[in-house]
Order: structure tokens, then C-alpha cells, then sequence
């Protein structure tokens, strides 16, 4: 635990001093575009944040190549490679987008190209889907579905980027909750090392979420851009399908392997990561269907995104930042305690999850659904959504 510990406060410190001068740097040289008619705020922003997200992620990734804890994640170094080859084409592509407004189209294709980077060249799939024992079919059904899967996740998490300090918070609670399932799942398999690739991505984007944070939080000096929302999005799927993926149906088909219910032991694999995604993922969902009813390009920026609604509603932007922050906690905890409370044999198994989550999301609506009473957004307020 202690590695993983440097590990994140040595990405945030990184990210931390690279934010702040990729900050300078935006306002020294004007690398920033127009204000949009979308967005709200009046003073031109920086939005390059993802450039120093993304090296904040390459140095941790060196700093571990040199760690003989991490050894094991470097076992397969090709992987390591093509995760990072795919990240950093996202990045450069987001800072296009960034700066000049790239048609959706390059955009599109070049996220389906990264995630086949990953998939073929990394050999990162889903192999498994431990639902009743059943495995993904053909290797092109795996290597078909996991694309998709990153993609989605990309656009989802890119999709609520929208508000001072949300993503880089929702994605800070979300990878925390996964870090800690990740962890306790190699345990309960039986692994024999603690240190594999799901957790250390997981730890990684904690500490560049920290590092970004201070700058991102409200009024915003820095923007993280398409290039860095699209890299969490990345990354987070990366993570999730190390996880899912590597867990056969022989290894959640016998009660007695986990030590938890059957049913929960078969669906928590692939709920848990989905569940740390689900806001981002309903908003996605509703913007597509809301798009293409429409006419439209499912791609097409409007101001109709979950967090653009709660503004209207009348909730301040800090307020809408932290309902979704309390959503998130909310949701992916309960699963995580379902999961604790099967494994670890406590008495009920997975109701306290189910208890704590029931309560939870009922405060949450009631804070959602009673607006404060200042029912225009603040000047610093951002649109910054691309999509």
C-alpha cells in the first residue's frame, strides 16, 4: 500500500507543477481559444490542462518501470506501451480540438482508433463476462466489444465536462472507490502480489485528479479540455477491463472462491466499473437519443447535459458540482460495500450496501429536486463541453 501511496502523491505533485505552468505558459502566449456561444464565462481560459494531466501520467508510469514493486505491471510491457501510445494520440488530438474545434468526425475516429491500439497491439480485452458462467465469444466479438467500451467510457466521461472542478472530482471519487475494489479483489482471488495494472492506473488517476484539481476548482484557471477528459475516460475503461476482463467464469461459477453470494459474485465484476461511470454514462445515453431524435450528429454541443439542467433548476455551479460529487459517492460506495459485505461475511451480507445506498440516493434527490434560490449560474461558470 505504501507504493501506491507515493505513487499518487507523487503523480499529484507532477501534475500539480505542470498544471501551473501549462496555466502560465496559456495566458503567457494566448493558447487559448474564443469564447464559444455556448459557454458562459467571460474571461478567455486556458484549456490545456490534459497536456499536463498526461504527463503527469508518463512520468509515474516511468517512475515505475524503475520499481521492482511494479515489476509485475511492466511484465507484459507492450501493454504499458500501447496504453500509453493510445493516450497520447487522444491527447494530441484533444488539443486540437482544444484550440481549433476539430469536426466530430476526426474526433470520432480517432478514439476508435486508439482503442484499437489498446485492444490489438495491448491485447487488452474482454475476455470473460463472469454473468452465469458464460464467456465472450469469438476473439473479433472481444476485441469489437471492448472498443466500444472504451469509446463509450471516453465520450461519457467528456460529455459532463462542463462545470468548474466536475470532472476532475466525480473522476477523483470514482477511481478512489475503483482503487479500493481492485485492491481488495486481488485478495480475495488469491493473487500473489497486490501490485497489478488495474490498481496502478486506478492510483495514477487519483494523483493526477489531485494534482489538477486546485487549479480546475471554482473560478477555474485552467481547463482540462477534451484532451484531458478524454484521457480519464480512457484510462478508467483501461483500468476496468484489466479487471473485468482477466476474471474467467471459473473464478466467480463456485460459491466458495470469493466467499459471497453467487449471484453477487457474478455480476460485482462488471457492475462496479460501471457503476463509477453511471452519471457520465446516463448523460451520454439521454445526449445521443436527444440528438438523434432530432436529426442532429449524436455529437452535436448543446446546452441540455445533466449539469446544464441543474443550472437551470436554479442550483448554483458549486452546487452542481457537488451533487454530481455526492451522486457518485453515493452510488459506487453502495456497490463497494455490497462486495465488502459478502467477501468479509458480514451478517446480511450485501444490505448494508443496499441500506446505505437506498438512503443515499433518496437525500440526494431530495437536494436535487429543492434547487437553491439563485437561478442564474455564476460569470465564472463554463460551458466547456465539446460534445
Amino acid at each position: 500500500m505504501k507504493q501506491y501511496v507515493f505513487t499518487i502523491l507523487f503523480t499529484a505533485a507532477v501534475t500539480f507543477a505542470l498544471s501551473w505552468t501549462v496555466w502560465r505558459l496559456g495566458l503567457k502566449y494566448k493558447l487559448y481559444p474564443g469564447i464559444r456561444e455556448r459557454d458562459v464565462h467571460k474571461t478567455p481560459t486556458p484549456r490545456l490542462g490534459g497536456i499536463a494531466m498526461f504527463l503527469g501520467v508518463v512520468a509515474a508510469f516511468l517512475v515505475s518501470s524503475q520499481h521492482p514493486f511494479f515489476a509485475i505491471v511492466w511484465n507484459e510491457p507492450a501493454q504499458v506501451w500501447a496504453i500509453l501510445g493510445a493516450t497520447f494520440l487522444i491527447v494530441v488530438v484533444g488539443v486540437a480540438d482544444d484550440l481549433w474545434d476539430l469536426d466530430w468526425m476526426i474526433k470520432l475516429g480517432a478514439q476508435f482508433l486508439a482503442a484499437g491500439i489498446i485492444t490489438w497491439f495491448g491485447d487488452l480485452q474482454i475476455y470473460s463476462l463472469p454473468i452465469g458462467g458464460q464467456a465472450v465469444g469469438s476473439s473479433w466479438v472481444s476485441f469489437t466489444l471492448t472498443v466500444f467500451s472504451i469509446v463509450v467510457v471516453m465520450n461519457a466521461v467528456n460529455f459532463i465536462d462542463g462545470l468548474d472542478g466536475l470532472v476532475a472530482g466525480v473522476c477523483l471519487i470514482a477511481n478512489g472507490v475503483f482503487f479500493a475494489y481492485s485492491y481488495m479483489l486481488v485478495r480475495d482471488t488469491g493473487q500473489s502480489s497486490y501490485f497489478n495494472l488495474a490498481s496502478f492506473i486506478a492510483a495514477v488517476l487519483i494523483g493526477v485528479c489531485v494534482g489538477f484539481l486546485p487549479l480546475n476548482w471554482r473560478p477555474a484557471k485552467l481547463f482540462m479540455g477534451d484532451s484531458g477528459a478524454l484521457m480519464l475516460g480512457l484510462l478508467m475503461a483501461c483500468s476496468a477491463i484489466a479487471v473485468t476482463g482477466s476474471i474467467t467464469p471459473a473464478m466467480v461459477g463456485d460459491n466458495d472462491e470469493f466467499g459471497r453470494s453467487q449471484l453477487l459474485g457474478a455480476f460485482i465484476p462488471i457492475l462496479l466499473p460501471v457503476v463509477i461511470v453511471l452519471l457520465p454514462l446516463l448523460d451520454f445515453g439521454l445526449a445521443i437519443i436527444r440528438r438523434m431524435s432530432k436529426g442532429k450528429s449524436p455529437f452535436s454541443p448543446d446546452r441540455k447535459h445533466l449539469h446544464h439542467r441543474m443550472l437551470d433548476m436554479g442550483h448554483s455551479d458549486l452546487g452542481a458540482v457537488l451533487i454530481f460529487y455526492a451522486w457518485t459517492t453515493i452510488v459506487s460506495l453502495s456497490v463497494l460495500l455490497m462486495y465488502i459485505g459478502t467477501s468479509e461475511g458480514w451478517p446480511g451480507d450485501y444490505l448494508l450496501g443496499v441500506a446505505f445506498g437506498l438512503i443515499g440516493v433518496v437525500a440526494c434527490l431530495v437536494v436535487t429536486l429543492l434547487p437553491s434560490r439563485r437561478p442564474v449560474p455564476a460569470p465564472d461558470t463554463v460551458l466547456e463541453d465539446a460534445a
